[in-house]
């Protein structure tokens, strides 16, 4: 039986881990960590969770705790990753990973040291929605790759407490958002970009509210990533593939669970169609019980959390935003 304390009690998590955990018989949820004040007890009791606590440290120092599952903001990711480490704790970590890809190397080279599992939160990629389009890239179905569009949209509001709208929290659409049409990209071609141009639109409280990147990878495949956490949008995830035969085009590859459709035009021939599955919270557990069990690795840990942190970094530099715990400018 595989242990999990929870790391906040963030909006995600029964979504991402107490709906998929209740669905399992060979994992529990067994304690929550929570710093604001009553937060853990109440979490902790909606969800018949047995142990709270309000300090982080103390779930942390849970000898019955095997894997946490870290959805605190970005700019705890590494302080709190890493000492769950230090403890021998497995740790699943939300993206974005971290505040820069340098946080990201200390964590994995903590997660090396100590020799615990440390995966990047993106679900989507355990998804079959995902495994399919990798697979038909590869086939050679679609002839050479030309050029990809990344595009993840969604309204947050400007709620005073939201992380999202903090740029020393790691704020910010690109940071929240645009993480995951980076990962697209790179995960699809298996390369990491450089960036040719960027532009961020940038709010009254100093994060990107809108950003656009223009990347190229050794292949020669260029990729335009687009990400706004402005009205009126909502839930509105695309990634489009044009290649020599045809295009392809995943409509809500983000959470395809909850409705997704893929457009297929290779040689003439036109197709619309979805793929069968359960939640892509499911598969990324799966995915992580059976790789702390077997040893297996996971596509979303060791080198790719540092390549997508890079790949923002690049993104933020291009686009003139100051970011100064990565050096300023």
């Amino acid at each position: 039986m595989l242990r999990i304390g929870l790391l906040g009690a963030a909006r995600v998590t029964p979504m991402a881990m107490v709906e998929p955990v209740a669905r399992r018989n060979d994992v529990c949820l067994v304690a929550v960590a929570s710093a604001r004040p009553d937060s853990a007890r109440a979490f902790a009791a909606a969800h018949n969770i047995p142990r709270f606590y309000d300090r982080y440290e103390d779930l942390i120092a849970d000898a019955d705790v095997d894997l946490i599952y870290n959805a605190l903001a970005p700019q705890n990711h590494a302080q709190f990753s890493i000492a769950a480490l230090e403890a021998g704790k497995h740790v699943l970590c939300e993206k974005p990973f971290a505040m820069s890809a340098a946080e990201a190397r200390l964590m994995v080279a903590a997660s090396q040291a100590h020799g615990r599992r440390l995966i990047e939160g993106f679900h989507d990629r355990y998804h079959p929605v995902f495994d399919y389009q990798a697979e038909l890239i590869a086939s050679g179905r679609l002839g050479r790759i030309l050029s990809l569009r990344a595009v993840f949209n969604h309204a947050i509001g400007h709620d005073k407490v939201e992380f999202r709208h903090i740029k020393e929290f790691g704020g910010g659409a690109l940071m929240d958002l645009g993480c995951y049409p980076v990962h697209w990209c790179r995960s699809f071609l298996g390369e990491e970009p450089i960036v040719e141009t960027a532009v961020c639109k940038m709010s009254d409280v100093d994060v990107d509210e809108e950003t656009t990147a223009s990347l190229i990878f050794p292949s020669g495949v260029t990729a335009e990533i687009e990400t706004r956490m402005t009205q009126p949008w909502n839930m509105h995830a695309r990634f489009e593939i044009l290649a020599e035969r045809g295009r392809v085009t995943l409509i809500n590859c983000l959470v395809p669970h909850k409705g997704h459709s893929i457009h297929e035009l290779i040689d003439g021939d036109f197709r619309e169609f979805t793929i069968a599955g359960d939640t892509s919270f499911d598969y990324q557990l799966e995915a992580v019980v059976s790789a702390i069990n077997n040893g297996t690795p996971l596509p979303t840990e060791g080198d790719d959390p540092i390549g997508n942190m890079a790949a923002i970094d690049s993104i933020y530099a291009a686009a003139g935003v100051d970011r100064p715990w990565c050096g300023g400018r």
